[in-house]
């Protein structure tokens, strides 16, 4: 493979990448908020099992606390959707769009990584590999902070409704 064709084919994969991101976060902005709220289409996704430890099987593990808020918000970034980088307010309705949010988030880095094997399709192998690797590297993070947030907020939220 000659240089040119190596430059081709990183600007291509830049360009796919970008493409994925994009339509993947932005696709997902229209879905209803209802399937985010109610749990019932991606419980499975969305639980918080016990070996979780309610989120601090991330901070013992990956120390999530220490860089969690140096990663950018999507939302900020393209100014879209909902900004996640600290809580609005303390009032129901503010942790409930939150949750929501997270779990939104969630999905749309599940699903960029789900899409990864593509690459295989026109990469040559030692290419595909360096895109599966960008690919799950890029977006774990935004899942491991999702994962360890949400647990933390629907026990806020708990707290104010049992104060109720």
């Amino acid at each position: 493979m000659t240089l040119s064709q190596t430059m081709l084919l990183l600007l291509l994969n830049i360009g796919i990448w970008f493409i994925i991101h994009m339509s993947v976060s932005i696709s997902l902005l229209f879905l209803p908020k209802n399937l985010f709220l109610t749990n019932s289409l991606f419980k499975f996704l969305f639980n918080s099992y016990d070996w979780e430890k309610r989120g601090q099987f991330y901070d013992i593990v990956f120390l999530v606390k220490r860089w969690k808020d140096k990663l950018p918000d999507g939302a900020s970034l393209f100014n879209l959707g909902y900004r996640k980088k600290h809580l609005h307010s303390s009032n129901k309705k503010d942790i409930e769009e939150f949750i929501m949010e997270t779990k939104r988030a969630e999905l749309t880095h599940w699903l960029i990584m789900l899409l990864v094997p593509l690459f295989f399709l026109w990469n040559p192998s030692w290419a595909a590999w360096i895109n599966a690797i960008y690919g799950v590297s890029i977006n774990a993070p935004f899942i491991v902070i999702q994962r360890y947030n949400r647990p933390r907020l629907e026990r806020i939220k708990r707290l104010k409704e049992q104060r109720i």
